[in-house]
């Protein structure tokens, strides 16, 4: 049976701006998002890249493609923060 993560973050407050910040992401991507509940984003992205997600057990969906899934939101949260880091710093110059 898999478990799954339950994530910690340090900074109190900090999962529900992540959450925001998730949301405001993928919006951008195009993607809707229901700002309540923006981990169900994940259906979405998943029937975009063709993988049979559903809610509930997915325990024949492959690592891989699980993998594909939280790629998709990690990766274009990652380039945002890049991005929105090295504008910071362009500002300071």
């Amino acid at each position: 049976m898999a478990r799954r993560r339950k994530r910690h973050y340090v900074v109190p407050g900090a999962e529900q701006a992540m959450q925001e910040f998730k949301a405001e992401v993928m919006k951008n991507e195009g993607y809707t998002v229901d700002a309540s509940r923006p981990d169900d984003v994940k259906y979405e992205v998943a029937g975009k890249l063709g993988i049979p997600l559903k809610q509930g057990d997915n325990g024949d969906l492959t690592t891989e493609s699980a993998g594909h899934i939280g790629g998709k939101i990690g990766g274009s949260m990652v380039r945002e923060m890049i991005r929105l880091a090295q504008e910071g710093l362009a500002r300071k110059q």
